[in-house]
């Protein structure tokens, strides 16, 4: 079994529905039950990637199956590894947690759980780089909350995340990565989302349609996802790898494409 991390990298909001709500969203996206943190369905992900070929070709059949047969391909799901989140000082931070890094640790098989454990963390503390420039008077300030900037995240352990991405904006992440305790980071998680208000007008009326107001929820961009991917044999990876450079490592994922949701980065990483 060979195995590759598909990193995600938002350019866009992305909206991975989870259907109706009831609550004060009324389309709010895909979340673990668990964590809340948000995830991209591997079905959501086999249906974008399969996309890539023409229906029927020989590699789209071998990767992804039919009807009657599974594919070569095994897909995980996308899950958060970085989230944005507004900074009084730096414009804004890309917020980890211990949670987060374990779970791409264990994914990609890097050597970094002593790094990881040396960050012991509160839910009033924050540790951030040598370089960053997130700190302001010893503090921290991420939306509305201060942080005592008391720790630093170790060199290595930056240069690994940074190597997960190729994107030119990502490139900026040793002077705005911040790692919080998994309890403030769930909190922004599930509560630092756009939420976009969606109305159509009546043409006639000029004023918006009875009923046809409600609220998106989507996830900001510049979110650093990874999905694991896993095949039998080598070269279904390599067939994929390769259609993702000839379609410039660019994927879009979930609702409206057509107003630029969804635009995502995407590059195919060799674990250990």
């Amino acid at each position: 079994m060979t195995k590759q991390l598909l990193s995600l990298f938002t350019r866009t909001p992305l909206h991975v529905g989870a259907g109706s709500s009831v609550g004060a969203i009324d389309q709010p996206v895909v979340r673990e039950r668990h964590t809340r943190f948000p995830v991209i369905p591997g079905s959501s992900l086999k249906g974008v990637l399969a996309d890539l070929w023409q229906p029927g070709c020989d590699d789209a059949v071998r990767l992804f199956g039919t009807v009657e047969r599974a594919g070569k391909l095994l897909l995980g799901e996308g899950r958060l590894l970085a989230f944005p989140v507004r900074s009084a000082k730096g414009c804004f931070a890309w917020l980890a947690c211990p949670l987060t890094l374990n779970r791409y640790v264990r994914d990609s098989g890097i050597a970094l759980s002593a790094e990881i454990s040396e960050l012991k963390l509160s839910a009033e503390d924050v540790c951030v780089t040598d370089n960053s420039e997130l700190v302001l008077d010893g503090k921290v300030i991420f939306e509305e909350y201060p942080l005592a900037a008391k720790g630093k995240v170790n060199a290595a352990l930056v240069d690994a995340l940074k190597a997960v991405c190729d994107d030119d904006v990502w490139k900026e992440l040793p002077k705005r990565l911040a790692v919080v305790s998994d309890e403030l980071f769930a909190y922004f998680a599930e509560h630092a989302c756009e939420v976009a208000q969606h109305i159509r007008i009546d043409d006639e009326t000029g004023t918006v349609v009875n009923g046809a107001l409600f609220n998106q929820e989507n996830v900001p961009s510049e979110t650093l996802f990874y999905a694991v991917m896993q095949a039998h044999e080598a070269d279904v990876l390599a067939a994929l790898a390769n259609r993702l450079t000839e379609n410039g490592n660019l994927l879009q994922l979930g609702a409206d494409e057509t107003t630029g949701l969804g635009w995502c980065s995407a590059k195919l990483n060799a674990c250990k």
